[in-house]
């Protein structure tokens, strides 16, 4: 996105909101379906009542056009009212979907040629190369606005950031339809994440006949769509707080969808949430703060793992000067002065975990399955001995005896305990530093992060496509979701290297991976990792087969249902 992803800022919100469900999941070997701490409730026994289902989301839906979608909760219809080449089934695993098998790949990685199969709109017209092929031309056109065409094409299409730089014409991005069933791309480089990323919604396909005859009215509510996915949206007027998705009947794998129904609702309290759940009018709801203490061990209580990472960004210029934050021991000093664990396990008590590390566990593996955290572990931990004797010698260099820093946080309550907890612990160990709290409305802090007009930020990321470059990628010089004057040279470099000679290399790609994180942490703190995103959710024991994902949106309906509900 030009500035920030918006799944980054509606993971920033779970911390406003518990009701806003983020990522989660396990590994692309592991089921994500068992009712145990990483998953939902395991299908068992077969749809034995009434196939309705009682959800809330946490905001009200933006917009379902996948050219202009850049939120949590728009990703999240998109996923279930719509379907691209590729669809992450219940063990997170991308499989063919609108694509009838897996790609035909060239031996240099460049080319992928993809053979629909039969499938059809939800107005019964098929779905062809063609939707693609407009679909992504419209998402790249600097015309259309498109935050995330040009985040996700730009340098993996071929062609792709010249034509979202106005230099070349969309008609001259690498994706051919040679004919209604093929569908050929070409990259401008290999991506070894490429065939996660047809999963995405950005990457879904559109028919221009009837966006054309929509014209601005397209998409704007549920009649001014049209959906190729398990369900159709129906209720919404574009603005409201409820929707309603039905059964596709023209789905072309309808067999496999058992509910009916399932009505949505925005609650944004979490409190209220749980009441509705307790009065049995939701089947699911999440829960936080004191809610989570009080309800971490009840019977219906499942705990969601997620590959969201919170951090402290420390800008090093403001205002065309260097702030105290370019100097590197003022940086190690603050970012291994607070206790994370009490912060995960009582200020937040939401399942969160600790985190030294940008890139999450339990996310990217090799290709033996060995999980990326364990090539790193641990870095820039918290030791308030060595964080005192760092900000000695950032003083010292600095030529003062004391500093005033500004901590750039949210309003919520949960958001101000937070902060609070900051000020008291970086306060506490490192004398002379005085903490100020702005907290703001979110608009205003997407804002002031753009002009990056603040000195610390809480801030965070979860991942759109399952690779450790989705994090690792956010800090190469002037990147756009860099926004800290941050720059390393060598950084850059193995950062470009997994991009070129490398990404082919799996082994060696990971490698430079390990390098690149340890440069960014331990060396360079340039950030200071905070925690790990968890959640718990109170969840009906005969909702069975609810699909969590750890990367791009966040559930799939397809192959839920109800069973034993009466009993």
């Amino acid at each position: 996105m030009k500035r920030n992803k918006l799944l980054l800022l509606l993971a920033l919100s779970l911390i406003l909101s518990a009701v806003l469900a983020a990522c989660g999941g396990k590994d692309t070997n592991n089921t994500n379906r068992g009712n145990n701490a990483t998953g939902q409730n395991e299908g068992n026994g077969e749809p034995d009542a009434e196939q309705v289902l009682n959800l809330i989301e946490g905001a009200a839906i933006p917009s379902v056009d996948s050219a202009i979608v850049e939120d949590q909760v728009g990703f999240n219809v998109l996923n279930n009212v719509n379907e691209g080449l590729y669809r992450l089934n219940l063990d997170n695993v991308a499989e063919p979907a609108m694509a009838a098998e897996e790609a035909e790949v060239s031996e240099d990685g460049l080319t992928y040629t993809f053979t629909l199969r039969d499938a059809n709109w939800s107005d019964g017209t098929p779905v062809t190369a063609h939707d693609f092929v407009f679909a992504w031309q419209r998402a790249i056109d600097p015309d259309t606005g498109s935050p995330y065409g040009p985040f996700m094409m730009s340098g993996v299409l071929k062609n792709a950031t010249a034509i979202s730089e106005g230099k070349m014409d969309k008609s001259e991005l690498g994706v051919v339809a040679e004919d209604d069933k093929t569908l050929v791309v070409t990259l401008e480089r290999p991506v070894p994440y490429f065939l996660s990323l047809m999963s995405f919604g950005t990457f879904y396909p559109q028919k221009e006949e009837f966006v054309k005859a929509k014209g601005d009215a397209y998409a704007t509510n549920s009649d001014n769509l049209l959906y190729n996915g398990p369900f159709i949206l129906t209720e919404w007027d574009g603005t409201g707080d409820s929707w309603v998705y039905k059964k596709n009947e023209h789905y072309w794998d309808a067999d496999t969808v058992k509910l009916e129904t399932i009505n949505v609702d925005v609650v944004k309290d979490a409190a209220t949430a749980v009441k509705l759940y307790n009065d049995g009018k939701k089947d699911r709801a999440g829960v936080s703060g004191d809610l989570a203490l009080q309800y971490a061990g009840h019977a219906e209580a499942v705990h969601q793992p997620q590959t969201s990472i919170f951090f402290m960004k420390f800008n090093q210029e403001k205002d065309g000067k260097q702030t105290p934050l370019a100097n590197i021991n003022i940086r190690k000093a603050i970012a291994k002065s607070f206790q994370k664990e009490d912060l995960a396990d009582v200020v937040l008590a939401n399942g969160s975990s600790a985190a030294n590390f940008i890139v999450p566990k339990d996310f990217a593996f090799d290709e033996n399955g060995n999980d990326f955290r364990d090539i790193n572990g641990d870095l820039l931990v918290y030791d308030a001995d060595e964080a005192k004797d760092y900000w000695q010698k950032g003083l010292d260099e600095l030529g003062v005896t004391e500093l005033e820093l500004e901590i750039l946080g949210g309003d919520s309550e949960l958001s101000k305990k937070m902060d609070e907890y900051f000020k008291a612990q970086l306060e506490g160990n490192l004398k002379g530093l005085k903490i100020k709290l702005k907290e703001v409305p979110f608009a205003v802090r997407l804002e002031l992060e753009g002009r990056q007009d603040y000195d610390i930020e809480v801030s965070g990321w979860g991942p759109d496509f399952q690779d450790p470059i989705s994090f690792l990628d956010l800090f190469v010089t002037n990147g756009t979701n860099n926004l800290m004057s941050y720059s390393n040279p060598e950084y850059d470099a193995l950062i470009a290297a997994s991009k070129a000679e490398l990404a082919l290399d799996p082994a060696a790609r990971y490698e430079a991976f390990a390098k690149a994180e340890k440069l960014l942490l331990e060396e360079d703190a340039a950030i200071a990792p905070i925690y790990q995103k968890g959640l718990i959710q109170l969840q009906k024991p005969y909702f069975k087969d609810l699909g969590v994902h750890p990367f791009g949106a966040d559930y799939s309906y397809k192959w839920a249902y109800i069973s034993g509900k009466n009993k």
